[in-house]
């Protein structure tokens, strides 16, 4: 197909099976986010029905593409252009490009709003915030009793994460939000905060960021509660917000953020000072890894496993055409595995281990990312076909990320018990390793 046929076809697609709402500005141009408010799924959507319908395919590894940022860039997956260099995911910070794993140059991974948050003030005091991420890559997530993914839920809270981040870095982290307060007690109490902040006191609130149409939400979710950071500005219409979850700061209407915080789907805060931080000590280092390191299993790979084999069996009346929509926040959680990288390139530095080798294993965790998202993108085909002979293909993929995961998770371990072994005074015992 031509260039123009595909852009027809994909117009069409978008505006016919997928009912899509944001079409005005539609064209070569336009941004699949920003514009088009298109996001990960929703693309893979388009993949899927520009497959089913017109018989147009791409490779798996274009399905799980980074740099697919405009429909021209959609477009020009069916219709094949030179291609230009590869963009990194995460962009690099600090110090030169050049330096690799040991100089201070590193990606500035971001796949958790209360980790980014709180992790804010490290970099700014000159600490290394690498570390606390050894918890994101399994971080807590749930599956409902219909069997649906879900990277928020009630029961989730931020407990374990506050509590090791005061232990490790001896940031008091206190819970300001109440939720057997009203909203608007909660808000008045938001007010009172945000006028008695200090220059190094961060102001964390948890809201729906659906509500905030006019910034970037990359996921399309509906709801979508986030944690993100406020403070007052000179005009008493606006606030300055500060997400460093998506790498934004800047100033929005008031009412606007108050709109966004008083959803029925959201309730949360948290208030700290940046100036309390200090480094975290070896012993502190070790029992947070082993907290959080579930070194036999990986829950991500297991949860979807049973989502699809419930699915396919009808538990609790579900149907194999509610499967696409039961794994909708799969993304949502698949950037997490990006923290592997943080937790290797700690222990590479602190071990002085070859910064060749340390590339390697950052390709390995993206072949884990991507693994995951062509997983998603045969489990939708499954469910929208309806044909029980792809369960083959989605099985294939489920073992090769449990795989590749392990993978990462073995390297892990070795290196961890290698640093323990050099950082840590033989005289106090290995801590048990708990499955979270």
């Amino acid at each position: 197909m031509s260039e123009s046929e595909v852009l027809a076809a994909i117009e069409a697609v978008l505006t016919d099976k997928m009912a899509h709402g944001h079409m005005d500005g539609f064209g070569l141009d336009a941004r699949l986010n920003e514009d088009l408010y298109l996001d990960s799924v929703l693309i893979l959507e388009i993949f899927l029905n520009l497959e089913l319908e017109y018989g147009l395919s791409v490779p798996e590894e274009a399905i799980a593409k980074q740099e697919i940022e405009t429909v021209a860039d959609l477009v020009a997956l069916y219709v094949p252009k030179p291609t230009a260099a590869i963009v990194p995911a995460f962009a690099l910070t600090g110090g030169t490009t050049d330096e690799g794993v040991h100089g201070e140059a590193y990606y500035d991974i971001k796949v958790h709003c209360f980790v980014s948050c709180v992790s804010d003030g490290l970099k700014r005091n000159g600490l290394d915030q690498r570390s606390f991420y050894f918890g994101v890559w399994d971080a807590k997530f749930a599956v409902s009793d219909r069997f649906e993914l879900l990277y928020h839920a009630p029961d989730i809270t931020q407990e374990f994460f506050r509590g090791w981040f005061e232990r490790l870095y001896g940031v008091s982290v206190v819970e300001w939000y109440d939720p057997q307060r009203t909203k608007l007690d909660n808000l008045a109490v938001l007010f009172g905060l945000l006028k008695q902040r200090s220059e190094t006191g961060s102001i964390m609130v948890m809201l729906d960021m659906f509500h905030l149409p006019e910034r970037e939400n990359k996921f399309n979710q509906n709801p979508f509660p986030h944690y993100l950071m406020l403070q007052e500005t000179a005009d008493p219409e606006t606030w300055f917000v500060h997400d460093p979850d998506y790498r934004w700061e800047g100033e929005i209407a008031k009412e606007k953020v108050i709109h966004a915080i008083m959803q029925p789907t959201v309730g949360g805060g948290y208030v700290f000072d940046n100036a309390e931080a200090r480094a975290p000590f070896a012993e502190d280092l070790k029992a947070y890894f082993e907290a959080c390191f579930v070194r036999d299993r990986n829950p991500l790979v297991d949860a979807v496993r049973s989502i699809v084999a419930a699915h396919l069996d009808g538990t609790n009346g579900v149907a194999l055409t509610d499967l696409g929509a039961a794994v909708r926040e799969l993304p949502v959680i698949t950037i997490r595995k990006y923290a592997y990288e943080h937790g290797f390139a700690f222990y590479w530095r602190a071990l002085k281990l070859p910064a060749a080798e340390f590339e390697a294993w950052c390709g390995d965790i993206e072949a884990l990312v991507q693994s995951l998202k062509t997983l998603h993108y045969a489990v939708m085909k499954l469910s929208q076909t309806g044909d029980r002979a792809l369960v083959g293909a989605v099985i294939e993929r489920l073992d090769e990320a449990d795989r590749l995961e392990t993978k990462l998770k073995v390297k892990l371990a070795e290196v961890f018990d290698l640093w323990c072994d050099r950082a840590i005074p033989q005289d106090i015992p290995s801590l048990k390793r708990v499955a979270r």
